[in-house]
């Protein structure tokens, strides 16, 4: 016995010098949105446990974008782990460019997250990246304005409801703008909301055939039903608002409503960062009655480029960042209102999160969003925001330069779609599609 509990003690002993030889300092790029600073606070959890440091690389939205794929493409190394979502996650990982999260822990609990975050991250049933917090779109409003005005948002509003509480709540005296919406360009950014907002209209980016719709009706009916909503009811210089500049807007009292991202729920509603925070009310996306809302699907997702010397702390990491403890750690620290939603199932079957004012919706606005029938007419693409090619970054990000310019004043509808018809079917003539 005295033998086997030496050699026990040797054993352990040396596991913890092998852990100890084994400490990285890992290196991750993220977006600078709310739940990704508030993780960097929690690190210290994470070093503490595994003795990994962490440094970070926080950028803006399309800085991201731009930075972790050109590193990704050209093999630079810059990074242990990524921040990346669901379009960049299965082309990526069918390129081999990203490591198979298919050995994560029993503990982990894989099954636990949510089947559309899953599958939108995974290449033919393996996963590539793990959600950190998972998203659709909806409505959020101050319900104060909106009873002020006379009107009661419903649950299901379409787009016509939308303008006339825009107009009722629009108070320029007071620096109350009746709506706020992304102008900002950006494929993810911008891009994404009017995409969106085409999809309620009928509008598509493709017809079955890979031909561009810029020069279709319902194109041209919907961008024209945005910009005169934003330049009737928006703020000033909606042409570079993006989330984080909305998300300021509206804690500062200064939107009647503001259709965005569910995950905006937690922020609007925080007392310590909103002047709202006791009067926001939450309803589903909009639609224009042809059976399409105007939600998006989408996960802020870790993922691991292959080629990184640290595999092994990276997925130590993405364990811990996306783990059912995390979300408890945030919890007991912040509340339940403040902990990453929309990726794990657990999280909707806690009766404590089930008390969160906007836990329903959130969870109702994902289920309502079918990533692979997005639009009234029948298209060849996955994808509702998004349309799930490699060429999709580059063509719309020049399109929504093009329809940005247009909220700026600085070209007609009419022109900006004729040049994103263009601008699309030279790109897909080139790549091959058509």
């Amino acid at each position: 016995m005295h033998l086997r509990n030496a050699l026990r003690a040797a054993t352990a002993l040396s596991l913890t010098m092998v852990g100890a030889a084994q400490a990285e300092t890992i290196t991750i790029a993220t977006v600078n949105n709310g739940d990704m600073i508030r993780m960097q606070g929690y690190t210290d959890d994470f070093t503490a446990k595994t003795g990994h440091e962490v440094e970070w690389v926080t950028l803006e939205e399309n800085v991201l974008r731009q930075r972790v794929t050109t590193d990704i493409t050209t093999k630079g190394g810059a990074f242990d782990i990524m921040t990346i979502g669901m379009y960049e996650t299965p082309i990526w990982g069918a390129n081999g460019w990203l490591v198979p999260l298919d050995d994560l822990s029993a503990e982990y609990d894989v099954d636990d997250i949510l089947p559309a975050m899953r599958n939108g991250l995974s290449h033919d049933g393996t996963l590539y990246a793990a959600p950190f917090y998972g998203e659709s779109s909806m409505v959020m409003y101050r319900t104060d304005l909106m009873e002020k005005a006379g009107l009661e948002m419903p649950e299901a509003p379409t787009w016509d409801f939308i303008r006339e509480a825009a107009a009722a709540m629009d108070d320029p005296a007071n620096d109350i703008n009746g709506i706020c919406l992304r102008g900002k360009a950006g494929w993810g950014e911008g891009g994404a909301f009017i995409t969106v907002t085409g999809n309620s209209f009928g509008a598509r980016w493709f017809d079955e055939d890979w031909n561009a719709q810029f020069d279709q009706p319902e194109w041209k009916e919907a961008l024209t039903f945005f910009v005169n909503l934003m330049n009737d009811y928006g703020p000033e210089g909606y042409a570079t608002n993006g989330f984080n500049e909305n998300l300021s807007l509206f804690q500062q009292g200064k939107c009647g409503m503001w259709i965005d991202a569910t995950v905006a729920a937690s922020f609007v509603t925080n007392p310590n960062d909103s002047t709202v925070a006791d009067s926001v009310g939450f309803a589903l996306a909009p639609d224009n009655g042809l059976g399409k809302r105007s939600n998006w699907l989408w996960a802020w997702a870790l993922a691991i480029p292959a080629g990184t010397q640290k595999e092994a702390a990276a997925k130590e990491f993405i364990e811990w960042a996306t783990s059912k403890e995390y979300i408890e750690l945030v919890a007991a620290n912040e509340g339940w209102a403040n902990v990453p939603p929309g990726a794990r199932t657990s999280l909707y079957e806690t009766p404590e999160y089930q008390e969160v004012p906007f836990a329903k919706m959130t969870l109702d606005s994902i289920n309502a969003a079918d990533p692979t029938n997005p639009t009234v007419d029948p298209v060849p693409y996955v994808g509702i925001q998004f349309v799930a090619i490699p060429e999709f970054a580059g063509i719309a990000t020049e399109v929504s330069q093009e329809f940005s310019a247009v909220y700026a004043g600085q070209q007609t509808v009419d022109e900006a779609l004729e040049k994103a018809q263009a601008i699309t079917n030279d790109a897909m003539e080139a790549a091959g599609y058509r």
